[in-house]
Order: structure tokens, then sequence, then C-alpha cells
């Protein structure tokens, strides 16, 4: 957060917005013209399905400085997150409508990322995969593409850690157990994403993901990037793909300017956060 405090929580409420992106859903806050307002404490509570609002993840767009606009990103559980490639598109589509532009800056924890409208379609460059073993992180130096796991997974960094893994039949992957057990797996100092794909032919794959913090998702954004590189690195998938998630489709580029990504942008709804759920988080 660029060292910056956090500033009250409203006792009046406090706007958001919900957006997804094939799925993958988001809370999205606005504090550009002043201090972020989010914390570990208010990110856990609204992304409480049962007694908040729910998300994936959360966004909260800020001022730029050098880009248009910046964002911060939280898990539901409280932690942070260092890229969310749908609810940048989300964003950026939110911010193009509203001035009128057709690109966008987006400064993240990733560095600083473009978006841009093509046609219809929000494009957003997630920039060039993270391929080396301490950068990604792992904990010790291997082979990024073959880790020594049991099914032989790749492990690419997009800004958060992931472990891709190919399989035969993505049906049969109990997807809850074998991601949570990756997850946290000593060779991920700071736990990893994890992908399960089964490659269709070389331009269509199908896949599905455990996102670290938060648990199944209909779609991840910056594993879907993963994928679409782990996959021309082992020689299975052209570098232009499309992908099939639970929540839809995507549609991945990893050129030399980096991995591009698109699909659906869907406005859910505006509403204001009550009091009474901000009140004891202070």
């Amino acid at each position: 957060m660029r060292g910056m405090q956090t500033r009250p929580i409203p006792s009046d409420g406090l706007p958001f917005r919900k957006m997804h992106g094939a799925g993958n859903d988001f809370v999205i806050l606005d504090s550009r013209g002043m201090a972020p307002v989010c914390t570990a404490a208010l990110a856990k509570a609204v992304g409480d399905r049962h007694r908040g609002v729910g998300f994936d993840q959360l966004a909260e767009i800020r001022d730029g400085v050098d880009t248009d606009i910046e964002l911060d990103f939280w898990n539901s559980d409280g932690s942070r997150a260092g890229a969310c490639g749908n609810a940048t598109r989300c964003v950026a589509a939110l911010w193009m409508g509203e001035t009128g532009r057709d690109r966008v800056t987006i400064r993240t924890a990733r560095g600083v990322l473009r978006a841009e409208m093509r046609g219809q379609a929000v494009w957003v460059n997630l920039g060039a995969p993270v391929l080396d073993w301490a950068q990604i992180p792992l904990s010790h130096a291997v082979d990024q593409q073959h880790l020594p796991l049991e099914g032989d997974p790749v492990a690419v960094g997009m800004g958060n850690p992931h472990a891709v893994f190919f399989v035969d039949d993505i049906a049969a992957v109990d997807v809850a157990a074998r991601g949570a057990a990756v997850e946290h797996d000593p060779l991920f100092p700071q736990a990893t994403n994890v992908e399960f794909v089964q490659v269709r032919s070389r331009g269509e794959v199908r896949m599905r993901v455990w996102e670290r913090g938060t648990g199944i998702t209909l779609a991840c954004g910056s594993g879907a990037c993963a994928v679409a590189v782990a996959g021309a690195q082992r020689g299975l998938t052209d570098r232009h793909i499309r992908m099939e998630v639970d929540g839809g489709w995507l549609e991945l580029d990893w050129t030399d300017e980096g991995v591009w990504m698109t699909g659906p942008v869907a406005h859910v709804f505006e509403a204001v956060l009550s009091p009474k759920l901000l009140g004891g988080l202070e």
C-alpha cells in the first residue's frame, strides 16, 4: 500500500461494487481521492459468503502516481494476493467505461499491467512469466518444469506462485483435497495456487483451480496465464489457446510482451456495507 496508513472505516457504511469474470467474483472498493480502507479484518469479514458479501478476491482501486490507477488485492481469508487477472480485467472495463478511453495502465504488486479494448473484449497483459525457482518462489533449487511432487507439475510465477498439473481426466481429480495439500507443500514458502489441466488439443484445454487463501474458484486469471505458459513449455499446447473453466471460457496469448488474457466481464450490483458489519472491525 505504498506505506500509506488506512483511513478509518466510515461510520455510515462503505460503498462497493460486485463484479465477476467467468464466475471469478470480486468485491471492488474505490479509494481514489482518499486513503485506502481495506485491512485483513475487513477483507475477511466481507469475504465470508454467509455473514458478509462473499468473493474470491477483493480489489481496492487507488489513485495512480505514474499509472492511471493502482490496485491492491485481498483473498477471502484476509491474506494479500499479488495478482488477480480477472479482477484487473473487470476494473479495467470499469475505468474505460468511465473515461471513454480504450487503454489503461494499472500498477499492482505484480508491476505495471496494461489493458486494452479490442472490439468488445477487454484484454489484460499480466506480464512475462517468472520461471526462476527463487523468484516464483520455491524453497530450493529444482527444475521448474518438473517439480519433485507426485503428478509432475510445472511451477510458474504470475504475480502469484502456481503449480500446474496436467491430467488425463479432469473429472476424476479431487480438486479440493489435492489442491489443499499442494497449496501448503513445503516446496512453496508462500503457498501456491494449484491448477489441474486436461489438454483437448493444441489450441484448447479444460482447467480447474484451487486458489491459495480462497479454495476452489470458477476461474483464475493468473492461473489461466500460468497454464498457458506451462502447456507451451511442455510442448502440449500452442501459445495462443482457448480455455474452459468452471465459470465459462477464457482466451490466452503468450507473446513476447507477456501473457495476454481476455474473457467475459459482468457488473452484478452496487451496494453499501452496513455500519453494523463494519462496526466491530477497527
